[in-house]
């Protein structure tokens, strides 16, 4: 998750009353952004867009409302008008699943970016497969959603094909992370601790096991309740067990405030945790308690890549008050991958939508390949990123700084 200053996405726009037949309404321009005829076509988008969360999910709206937006401009895809319908999960599975449920009624939408949370996902998934609409989330990185439950153990099976994502998963940034931090950062014993929830326990499940097998030692291990903001209880044990970092699996509203109590403490020791506590608001929790503090993140650092000068320039241009923050490159690559499988169907398809433009779309994914903000961006058999880049970041002044970047060397 990650900082930068922008945003003000004034509408989710909402695709009007809809009485089709078909996916992608035909010869209807409902008011859209390029003007004139053709077909409209939504593209949902779900996230936090209200709650502790929201900074994260309002970059990932604004992001793929620009992707839509400079589509139209350049018509990119003769005859159709790109539109976006967010809708706000609040980070909670049931409302995840309560807004896949509307995309699938909409027949307009033809596909869906998000969630943020993979918990979230988690619930919607299969919603979405059985409507054979199509989903991209920008950042779940819990490797179960495209490998199955067993991954782990190496059977890894594919459990929904419509089930895509831009980011890398955490079967590689636990390690990511765990290699810099005993090899670079020369740090041999670790408190490890997560909120239970599918990411953080994920993450700090694939941290823990590559960190030990470089030969570290794990001081202990714990829970907390990222509701409950007092930390006390984990600090007391974290002191007393004479770790030399701590390693966080969650977000950053439990992050920050963890982060302050351990240094209050009088335990002078980083905290270190995945791209849930990349963000600016990490660093607005944490405070100057939280300086020296790490987190890695899904791809090299966006305003370092020529790829996303022009995405940079866009986003500012276009006026959006919040930051794009940790996503916003791999929101507009989400959502451009969609854009791009509509345009496989419609010129194969004499320049239109065919009546089952849902399939035809999902069909047309796997195929997708292009030069995107983050870099080249396609997917492997299992609906996975094909870009495997990841950063760490550090807490310095008051703002994170790269300090490396690379791929994990399984």
């Amino acid at each position: 998750m990650r900082q930068r200053s922008l945003i003000a996405m004034t509408a989710a726009v909402t695709a009007g009353a809809l009485s089709l037949t078909a996916c992608g309404s035909r010869d209807d321009n409902k008011g859209g952004d390029s003007g004139g005829g053709g077909s409209t076509v939504v593209i949902g988008i779900d996230a936090p867009l209200t709650g502790e969360l929201s900074a994260l999910g309002l970059g990932i709206k604004n992001s793929v409302d620009l992707a839509a937006k400079q589509a139209n401009e350049k018509k990119h895809v003769e005859g159709v008008t790109f539109k976006v319908e967010a809708l706000d999960d609040q980070a909670q599975p049931s409302s995840g699943q309560q807004n896949a449920t509307k995309f699938v009624a909409d027949k307009d939408v033809l596909g869906v970016v998000g969630p943020l949370n993979s918990s979230v996902a988690e619930s919607m998934q299969k919603v979405f497969d059985d409507a054979k609409l199509t989903q991209v989330s920008p950042a779940n990185t819990n490797p179960a959603l495209t490998q199955g439950p067993k991954w782990n153990g190496g059977e890894k099976a594919r459990p929904f094909t419509s089930y895509f994502r831009t980011a890398t998963t955490d079967a590689i940034q636990g390690p990511f992370a765990a290699q810099y931090l005993f090899n670079d950062a020369k740090k041999k014993k670790v408190f490890v601790i997560d909120d239970k929830k599918t990411y953080g326990a994920g993450l700090a499940a694939t941290f823990r096991a590559e960190f030990t097998k470089l030969g570290g030692t794990v001081a202990g291990k714990d829970h907390i309740n990222p509701d409950t903001k007092d930390f006390s209880a984990v600090v007391t044990k974290i002191k007393s067990s004479g770790a030399d970092v701590v390693y966080y699996g969650g977000e950053y509203p439990a992050a920050g405030p963890l982060s302050k109590q351990i240094k209050k403490s009088g335990n002078n020791i980083p905290l270190v945790g995945g791209d849930g506590i990349y963000s600016a608001d990490f660093i607005k929790l944490s405070g100057k308690e939280g300086q020296g503090d790490l987190a890695t993140s899904v791809g090299a650092p966006v305003e370092t890549l020529p790829s996303a000068k022009e995405f940079v320039a866009n986003y500012k241009a276009a006026g959006y008050k919040d930051a794009y923050e940790a996503y916003g490159g791999y929101s507009y690559d989400s959502a451009w991958s969609i854009i791009e499988a509509v345009k496989k169907v419609v010129e194969g398809n004499d320049g239109k939508l065919p009546g089952d433009a849902r399939a035809k779309v999902l069909e047309a994914m796997p195929s997708v390949n292009f030069s995107g903000v983050t870099g080249q961006v396609s997917f492997d058999e299992y609906g996975d990123a094909t870009n495997k880049q990841l950063t760490v970041y550090q807490y310095e002044g008051t703002a994170w700084k790269a300090v490396k970047s690379g791929t994990f060397a399984g």
